[in-house]
């Protein structure tokens, strides 16, 4: 957002300002999870999900659901895709314990809500959930 890209100017990758020469170019992919640097071993689904991983291993696959969802829409990352994914984060149904598959559920009962049960939005959604093989 801070750099007003859209969704194909984006590079998809973060911390590449805050890693030292054996993490470059970057910290993480959202795009290709387990690409950002020689040392990145995030899953890019959940065939490659590391059970008893911390959290930072794993959200490889959520972050790539986000952008598959995204790239979908294409645009900017903040016109759709963005204020379903942070309504979701806000929902009070969101368990401190909630599995991938809860959280993906929720992100399609939020894009349904804004944009409708049938449109590109809930499906985009759908899309990214099946790509990194998150049952819905």
């Amino acid at each position: 957002m801070a750099l007003g890209q859209d969704v194909e100017q984006s590079d998809w990758l973060i911390g590449e300002d805050i890693v030292g020469p054996e993490l470059r170019p970057a910290l993480r992919s959202m795009k290709e999870p387990g690409t950002a640097n020689p040392h990145d071993e995030q899953p890019a689904d959940m065939d490659g999900y590391v059970d008893g991983g911390d959290v930072h291993l794993n959200s490889g696959i959520p972050n790539r659901a986000f952008a598959v969802a995204d790239t979908t829409l294409g645009g900017k990352s903040w016109d759709a895709a963005g204020p379903i994914w942070y309504a979701t984060l806000c929902d009070s149904q969101l368990s401190s314990n909630a599995s991938f598959s809860d959280f993906a559920r929720l992100t399609v009962v939020h894009a349904q809500r804004r944009y409708g049960a049938t449109s590109e939005e809930a499906d985009a959604v759908r899309a990214g959930w099946d790509t990194v093989k998150v049952p819905l």
